[in-house]
C-alpha cells in the first residue's frame, strides 16, 4: 500500500530554480513514485555555513511503495545525475534532496534518520512544508508542521519567489 512522504529540495549553485524544477520533474517520471503536490519556491538564507549563496528551497509530497532505503538510494542517484558532488557539510550544492517525514514512520539508522533530525529547527524546511502539509504531525515531537513553524527560533530569511530562474 502506498505511503505518503514529504521531501525537501534545495539548491544554491547556478540555475537554482531550474535544478529544483528538474528534480521535481524527475520525481514525476520515476516508477514507484507519484508526486502529490509541490510547494512554491522560496529563496532562503544559508543555514549552518553563512558564507555562501542563498538557496532556493521547496517541499514535495510524494506517494510511494518504495522502502525508505530504496527511496533514499533513488534520491542520491538523482542528486548525482543532477550534478551534485560531495562537499563540505552545510556547504554549497547544486541540488539537495532529503526525506523529511514519512507518515508516522521513524527510522534511526546511521545512513538515514526519519523524521529528519533538524527539520524543526530549520525555517527553510518548515515554510515550504507548511504550505503543503501544515497538518502533518511529527511522530516524535507530537506537533504539527504548523506548530513547529510557529515555534521555530530560526530567524533566517525565507521569501516566496516567482519561479523565474535566478
Amino acid at each position: 500500500m502506498p505511503q505518503r512522504v514529504l521531501l525537501s529540495i534545495g539548491s544554491n549553485l547556478s540555475h537554482r530554480i531550474r535544478r529544483c524544477r528538474e528534480a521535481v520533474e524527475r520525481l514525476r517520471r520515476q516508477d514507484g513514485i507519484t508526486v502529490v503536490r509541490c510547494s512554491s519556491f522560496y529563496e532562503t538564507s544559508p543555514w549552518g555555513r553563512k558564507d555562501q549563496p542563498d538557496f532556493i528551497n521547496a517541499a514535495v509530497e510524494v506517494e510511494t511503495e518504495l522502502s525508505p532505503f530504496e527511496l533514499l538510494g533513488l534520491l542520491k542517484d538523482m542528486e548525482t545525475e543532477l550534478g551534485r558532488e560531495e562537499g563540505e557539510r552545510w556547504g554549497p550544492r547544486t541540488i539537495d534532496l532529503d526525506i523529511i517525514l514519512w507518515e508516522d514512520k521513524t527510522v534511526d539508522n546511521r545512513g538515514l534518520k526519519i523524521p529528519h533530525p533538524e527539520m524543526h529547527r530549520r525555517r527553510f524546511v518548515l515554510e515550504p512544508l507548511g504550505e503543503i502539509a501544515s497538518g502533518w504531525v511529527h511522530p516524535v515531537l507530537g506537533k504539527t508542521v504548523k506548530e513547529l513553524l510557529n515555534e521555530c527560533e530560526d530567524t533566517g530569511r525565507v521569501r516566496k519567489v516567482d519561479g523565474y530562474d535566478t
